[in-house]
């Protein structure tokens, strides 16, 4: 089954959560774990990883915390997952040419269309459209 890792889907949850509080100011770690039940020690890492690659500030003080650092505009759910897990890659033998399958496997080609319709579909998806309360189906008919 394919699934976000515990680190992408909490780091996702906790920048959902900074834009969706915008204009209200910086928001504490500490909230955002109370918030979803996240494990704190877990969520500092995410968060501070999110930040070191530009995607969110950190303001220090009684009214610190984390905001956005750009636009949700010019923030893809793609990018927010690369920086908390690396490349997406739907399997590892796409990239492993030692597979003993490699030179047998019937699938690699159809496996390349699905990788390519997942990443496009996170490259395109902004952190704006997360927001929203009904997210559109993009139209993945132009994926090779």
């Amino acid at each position: 089954m394919l699934r976000f890792t515990k680190r992408a889907d909490y780091g996702l949850m906790a920048i959902n959560y900074i834009v969706l509080q915008g204009e209200d100011g910086a928001v504490s770690a500490k909230r955002i774990a109370e918030e979803f039940g996240m494990p704190p020690e877990l969520l500092a890492k995410i968060l501070q990883r999110l930040a070191k690659k530009g995607f969110i500030a950190s303001h220090n003080g009684p009214k610190g915390g984390y905001v956005l650092a750009r636009s949700p505009e010019e923030i893809t759910v793609g990018q927010v997952v690369r920086a908390l897990e690396g490349p997406i890659h739907i399997v590892s033998c796409l990239e492993d040419l030692d597979c003993p399958q490699y030179s047998r496997c019937n699938l690699r080609s159809p496996v390349q269309k699905i990788q390519a319709s997942i990443s496009y579909l996170l490259d395109t998806m902004t952190l704006a459209e997360l927001t929203r309360e009904t997210v559109p189906i993009q139209d993945l008919t132009t994926v090779n």
